[in-house]
């Protein structure tokens, strides 16, 4: 039997899971369960993790998994679906492999910064095929990771992202977002009010507050390609 808070806490993370692939932080939690401190928080996990609703993962930040929800504990069951994870194509990169009837070939547009923010996207430096179920409709392209701020999200320096062209998103998405029309950066797009957080996936990171007229969104994350050497 869970108290309120704890079940407040526990669906809290399940939604945010589901919604974006990770946990939210302590503040993040603090502030839904309108809590005055983060050992508050403290005590509702060791509640729930001794309960076992939810288990902390081994040498990951944020990292929380929900193993069960109330209505499931009394058959064992497991959460409804896997948090979201980008689908990767792990090989080579050659360009001149021939695609197969089952893929399209996506525009290489240079490289993205997943740190601080570099230089826009350029233009067509190279094309890949990529497997039609990994993209759906619409306009996509790929670009270069260059840093490593997105690691807790397990998007790697080196990797090659495919984005889905689109000039919204939804609070919790990884987006391409262009910042007062001069930067072009890949990060978690938080909407906090009338302001816009970009948020990183590495705690060596801070997050960046904008106003809404200073960062314009030029794409949605949908998957990745990996070479290993």
């Amino acid at each position: 039997m869970l108290t309120r808070k704890q079940h407040e806490l526990l669906m809290f993370i399940h939604e945010r899971i589901q919604e974006t692939g990770v946990s939210p932080s302590f503040d993040e939690m603090k502030e839904a369960l309108d809590l005055a401190s983060k050992s508050g928080i403290h005590r509702l996990i060791t509640a729930l993790e001794e309960r076992g609703f939810i288990r902390r993962l081994a040498h990951r930040a944020r990292a929380l998994e929900v193993t069960k929800l109330p209505d499931q504990a009394a058959t064992g069951g497991r959460a409804a679906r896997a948090p979201f994870r980008p689908g990767v194509i792990e090989g080579g990169r050659t360009s001149a492999a021939e695609p197969a009837n089952d893929t399209r070939e996506l525009s290489l547009m240079g490289k993205i910064a997943a740190g601080t923010p570099i230089a826009a996207i350029e233009h067509e430096t190279a094309r890949y095929p990529v497997p039609e179920s990994m993209l759906g409709a619409g306009e996509h392209y790929i670009l270069e990771i260059e840093g490593d701020s997105m690691i807790e999200a397990g998007i790697l320096n080196g990797d090659m992202v495919i984005i889905k062209k689109s000039d919204s998103a939804n609070s919790g998405e990884i987006v391409v977002a262009l910042v007062e029309g001069e930067e072009a950066t890949l990060k978690r797009l938080r909407k906090k009010g009338g302001s816009i957080a970009l948020e990183p996936a590495n705690r060596n990171y801070e997050t960046r507050i904008f106003g809404p007229d200073q960062v314009e969104v030029q794409g949605k994350l949908v998957g990745l390609l990996r070479q290993y050497h």
